[in-house]
């Protein structure tokens, strides 16, 4: 236990010497859960220990602390763990065809490595080359979506600098080309990669996903926008199952005694919550939308899971059903009690 408080200690001035902004005692709070009383004794301890520590924000509220410069860089040590993370984070992304964030991660890495002594360096080589082929990360084979290095710059520079951007969308369904003025707020990677845009046109004025792969053109416009400070990416991500963003529906899905330890397993929402029935079934219940996505889904269950609600999705449910079956393609009936909805 000692240990691990010590590992904290040490996290937070490393998090302090990393950070031109400074860390709050909110943030220590947080990102290590303590209370409020934990996280000044922590940032006091560090403080007698590196007395170089200061004030970021002189004057400001919540008060930010950083370390800028002494001996806490030395004892920031890189493991063989962390280097092969670093590694396995740019072979994803090189997987997933975001390559420009896979060549900046081979970089970084690189750049570790070079500060790694000589001596260490030798040590850590074999143990890192046998990490990362256990890791069995391995290129996806079958096709990928293509995107422009160029374009993901373009996009990256025109989010950081907050400027507006005129994008050239070529609609999946129709193939029509559209000319699109919006402001870049960021990426959701899945299947598909997307940007997350607030919409300037005419009838909209509303955050809209655009696939990287239907932007043919960006134009950066030197005409700024202001960031709303009440957008959280991960909060507009987590309205929707899946990328599709619609109203939200208040979900329970219960899973057969058979399926529930299978199912215990998944995350399949970030603000899911779990319930233990006595038959030895599980009741899964969170807000989103993206109710089409929510059936494929379920498809793959087959007869294990039930739709308690809403009604709106079983009866999706049962329309994709019907259009996989009458395509003569046989699959087992998703039960429901259907109500609540």
């Amino acid at each position: 236990m000692r240990y691990e408080k010590l590992e904290a200690l040490l996290r937070v001035a490393l998090d302090m010497r990393g950070s031109a902004e400074g860390i709050s005692l909110e943030e220590i709070q947080q990102s290590y859960r303590v209370s409020r009383r934990t996280a000044e004794r922590m940032r006091d301890a560090i403080e007698r220990v590196f007395p170089q520590m200061e004030q970021a924000n002189p004057g400001e509220v919540p008060k930010r602390w950083r370390i800028r410069s002494g001996p806490v860089a030395n004892l920031a040590g890189i493991s063989t763990e962390e280097l092969s993370a670093l590694t396995t984070a740019a072979l994803l992304a090189k997987r997933d065809n975001v390559t420009d964030l896979s060549a900046r991660l081979e970089t970084l890495s690189a750049k570790l490595k070079s500060l790694i002594r000589p001596d260490a360096a030798r040590r850590i080589g074999p143990d890192l080359e046998a990490l990362m082929e256990a890791e069995g990360i391995a290129l996806r084979p079958g096709p990928r979506l293509a995107i422009p290095n160029a374009l993901l710059e373009e996009l990256r520079h025109a989010i950081l600098a907050c400027r507006k951007i005129r994008i050239h969308y070529r609609a999946r369904s129709t193939g029509k080309l559209s000319l699109q003025m919006v402001c870049p707020y960021g990426f959701l990677y899945g299947n598909r990669h997307y940007l997350v845009a607030y919409s300037l046109s005419k009838g909209v004025s509303d955050y809209r996903l655009f696939s990287l792969a239907n932007i043919e053109r960006v134009e950066v416009q030197a005409a700024p926008f202001r960031r709303r400070k009440g957008f959280s990416l991960q909060k507009f991500a987590e309205r929707s199952f899946g990328v599709f963003q619609e109203d939200a529906l208040d979900v329970v899905w219960r899973f057969s005694p058979k399926a529930a330890a299978d199912a215990r397993q998944y995350l399949f929402h970030p603000t899911q919550t779990l319930k233990e029935e006595n038959d030895g079934s599980l009741v899964v219940q969170f807000r989103a939308g993206g109710a089409l996505e929510m059936c494929w889904h379920l498809f793959t269950w087959s007869d294990q899971v039930q739709v308690i609600a809403p009604t709106r999705l079983q009866m999706l449910l049962d329309q994709e059903l019907w259009k996989v079956t009458s395509a003569g393609k046989r699959m087992p009936r998703v039960h429901s009690t259907g109500d609540q909805g």
